[in-house]
């Protein structure tokens, strides 16, 4: 049993299991550090506030009203991380899309988290490109999975993050296997 905690996100009242709320305050403390110089900072703020609580209102169950760390965390890497938009460009902001780098991502992933990366880079669901990545599968006759293998083997790993839980047995494996080949191939990581 969890106790309930009420917060208050951009001004309206959303319940928390404790340990989605110590999260939840975690994750607003780093963005607060990371907008600390930002003179628009109050306002991305609360645009950051209302962003979280529609991702969180969307995972609810119909039944339910008290929000778990199952429907936050998912919300937080579908946001992900905070960058202070005033800070000019940085080595980690991409052409096309100018927030988050085209990467692998392996917590959360099914397989090696190809899927999970090009859907945060995207800015859509993951579940909706994995279903369009099969779909694919089947129309192309199986040659999607070269495809996918090739951008197992291309695309950089995110680095792992302890705070967003831990990656599966199958994507760590995954990593460590395309970080090996790559070693042996003599490929930068």
């Amino acid at each position: 049993m969890q106790r309930v905690i009420t917060v208050s996100l951009n001004r309206n009242p959303y319940s928390f299991e404790e340990d989605a709320n110590a999260r939840l305050a975690a994750y607003l403390a780093e963005a607060l550090r990371t907008l600390a110089g930002n003179p628009d900072r109050d306002e991305i703020l609360a645009d950051l506030e209302q962003a979280i609580a529609d991702q969180c209102k969307r995972r609810l169950a119909p039944h339910q009203s008290v929000i778990t760390l199952l429907e936050l965390q998912p919300a937080l890497d579908e946001i992900g991380a905070v960058q202070d938009p005033g800070a000019g460009p940085s080595a980690e902001k991409t052409a096309s899309t100018g927030s988050r780098p085209l990467e692998q991502v392996s917590e959360g992933a099914w397989i090696s988290g190809v899927c999970l990366g090009l859907a945060r880079y995207l800015g859509i669901d993951a579940t909706l490109l994995r279903v369009i990545a099969f779909i694919l599968l089947l129309i192309s006759g199986g040659s999607m999975v070269f495809v996918y293998l090739v951008l197992v083997f291309l695309l950089p790993f995110a680095p792992l993050d302890p705070s967003r839980g831990t990656a599966g047995k199958i994507p760590l494996k995954s990593r460590e296997f395309v970080q090996y080949l790559r070693g042996k191939l003599g490929v930068p990581a």
